[in-house]
């Protein structure tokens, strides 16, 4: 086997008060403890690898040993790009907004947090928050806040299994209970809470408003595709496609170019195994993630017999801002 093979990840399970303590569409087997859970993180970088000569040492840790070998040369700020994670919201989640690139790094972080959902799952009146109304002012925003009032002021939009929801930086947004996603962003964790329903936890309303951008991208996104595969979206930041696949399928971390990325493949359903020359093949299904390092080059994926996945990357080349559709409902 070779120093870097297709990684296996163990989830971390993360609590949150808005969380769920049924998890048992993806993970029947975990016992939720005392306070429920609302984020599981599939390629988190204290996610630890789950099979090979690796297995045990953190992603954090095979990013620091093997660099651009394994996070690519499309990677920014040369660390892992992208995380992902699932969520699996009870009550709503805070009202909130993530910086972009420029303002993160004038506050000496790495990156801002551009990110996407995937929708698993939903109730028939679920719905998310995407962006300000129309004409609406930070002052308004400030006020709103004081005066418990912000929700009135949001797009709220319903979801539906199979939606690709594209939320930029800047970008002021919520989730509403009653879904599952499967979010792809900018690997960062920096959000500020602008509003969170009298719960006692702290807000960050003058960097949140810093951050804020009255208008912003966010809104559906027309996936397109056949043949097996759909391009869910493609912007600058991530490129995410779904496949549902009953035979074995090639694929190659640099498409043949000295632009590499790492390839991140979430199991949606079923089981497949991913094969690279040299490597032993690894097993990855229902709710798990395998990272394929971005100097693997070929690579397949096998169904067992039939396997539903999404995969992520890095774009390979310079790639617009995706087209995006935005109805909103009254506020719930």
């Amino acid at each position: 086997m070779s120093d870097l093979y297709p990684l296996l990840l163990i989830p971390e399970f993360h609590e949150r008060v808005w969380g769920s303590r049924d998890l048992s569409a993806f993970y029947p087997s975990h016992r939720v403890g005392s306070e429920p859970i609302g984020e599981v993180w599939l390629t988190g970088e204290g996610c630890r690898v789950g099979n090979g000569p690796l297995q045990g040492r953190t992603l954090a840790e095979v990013v620091e040993q093997f660099g651009p070998a394994f996070y690519g040369t499309l990677a920014p700020q040369c660390r892992f790009p992208l995380l992902m994670k699932i969520i699996f919201p009870n009550d709503k989640l805070s009202v909130q907004v993530h910086p972009d690139d420029e303002i993160a790094q004038q506050t000496g972080l790495p990156c801002g947090k551009t990110e996407c959902w995937y929708v698993l799952s939903s109730a028939p009146n679920a719905t998310v928050a995407l962006g300000l109304r129309p004409g609406t002012t930070s002052d308004q925003v400030r006020v709103a806040i004081r005066e418990n009032k912000l929700e009135e002021l949001l797009n709220w939009v319903p979801v539906k299994p199979g939606d690709m929801i594209y939320v930029d930086a800047g970008t002021v947004h919520a989730i509403g209970p009653g879904c599952i996603l499967l979010e792809t962003q900018q690997n960062s964790d920096t959000t500020y809470r602008l509003y969170d329903y009298g719960r006692p936890r702290e807000l960050h309303v003058d960097r949140g408003l810093q951050a804020m951008k009255e208008v912003t991208r966010a809104g559906k996104v027309r996936s397109r595709g056949g043949n097996g595969r759909v391009v869910l979206i493609s912007s600058p930041c991530f490129e995410v496609d779904k496949m549902l696949l009953k035979d074995p399928k090639t694929a190659n971390t640099g498409a043949g170019t000295e632009q590499t990325s790492p390839h991140c493949i979430v199991g949606l359903r079923g089981c497949g195994l991913i094969e690279c020359e040299g490597a032993s093949a690894v097993s990855v299904g229902r709710g798990e993630a395998v990272v394929i390092p971005a100097s693997t080059g070929e690579y397949r994926i096998r169904p067992q017999w039939e396997f539903e996945c999404v995969r992520a990357m890095v774009p390979g080349s310079a790639v617009a801002e995706p087209q995006t559709e935005l109805v909103a409902i009254n506020a719930s």
